[in-house]
């Protein structure tokens, strides 16, 4: 509902802006992706290592590293936190440079698909080896 030039002039910039959403829509997103990306940082020095650690290894050493516990649940983990800050930044690029309406919608839902079926494919790998 378009409202008179008249009375808006008379407005605020505050009460102008108020029909523009919610500022608290994107606190959530935000938090998410200080989250994922604090949890990454222990994880990915703990990959590294790892790696490190194993570079010319055999893969029966890489197989018999990956059965333990600790390192199929950090492994599960990485996964996890990486596609999950994955699809939260993409979500926001393409929220702020893609217009309303269908493109954005399914640009989301695509990126949002790809970073579970991703995550899935590195998750069930990651069991295969070290089971």
């Amino acid at each position: 509902m378009a409202r008179a030039p008249q009375i808006d002039i008379m407005r605020s910039p505050l009460g102008r802006a108020r029909g523009l959403g919610s500022a608290r829509a994107g606190a959530l997103h935000w938090w998410v992706q200080r989250l994922t990306s604090l949890a990454l940082v222990p994880l990915t020095l703990w990959f590294l290592c790892a790696t490190v650690r194993l570079l010319g290894a055999t893969r029966d050493d890489v197989v018999s590293w990956m059965a333990g516990p600790l390192p199929i649940v950090l492994m599960i983990a990485l996964v996890i936190a990486t596609f999950h800050h994955l699809q939260a930044g993409l979500q926001v690029v393409i929220e702020d440079y893609v217009d309303q309406g269908w493109p954005r919608i399914g640009s989301i839902l695509l990126v949002k698909a790809l970073c579970v079926l991703l995550a899935l494919a590195c998750i069930v790998s990651a069991l295969r080896l070290g089971l």
